[in-house]
């Protein structure tokens, strides 16, 4: 899955404060600060293994536009939905732009049908951050990984 952005999470950095957006979850979830990386996400209620979480949304743009977005900004929130769109979750966005990336994640995201879906890959505890493998690739800038986990390659680049 290509997820163009640098590392997840952001306070300001849009106009709207962070936030859940309840359509779009279908577990309890949260927003609160990360170990990882400013805001993550946080599971409120028992999620089961291989359920959709919550749906990636925001604005659908261009690969013109996308690199136009990432050139001009530190925080972005851009999921690469296929060879011509993107979606920007900085704009219009449920909240599943600030999962932050994890080396040993516990959620995956799915196309579906045009739908960037959020899968649990296991059973989530109450309290537990959700994170996503953001597997960019080997031949774009290494980005440093702070995920802590034991099996941490060192950078959310694939190796």
């Amino acid at each position: 899955m290509g997820r163009s952005q640098s590392a997840s999470g952001g306070e300001a950095d849009t106009e709207n404060s962070p936030r859940i957006d309840p359509k779009y979850a279908c577990f309890g979830l949260k927003l609160a600060p990360s170990k990882i990386h400013r805001w993550g996400v946080y599971a409120t209620e028992p999620i089961p293994a291989r359920r959709k979480v919550i749906e990636y949304t925001g604005e659908r743009i261009s690969r013109r536009e996308t690199k136009r977005r990432a050139d001009s900004s530190d925080l972005i929130y851009l999921f690469t939905l296929d060879s011509y769109w993107t979606i920007d979750g900085s704009v219009g966005g449920s909240g599943a732009q600030y999962l932050n990336h994890c080396c040993e994640p516990n959620v995956v995201a799915r196309i579906v049908k045009g739908h960037i879906l959020y899968v649990s890959l296991r059973k989530i505890r109450p309290g537990e951050e959700l994170t996503l493998d953001y597997n960019f690739d080997k031949k774009v800038e290494k980005v440093p990984c702070r995920c802590g986990s034991l099996k941490c390659r060192g950078t959310i680049n694939l190796v």
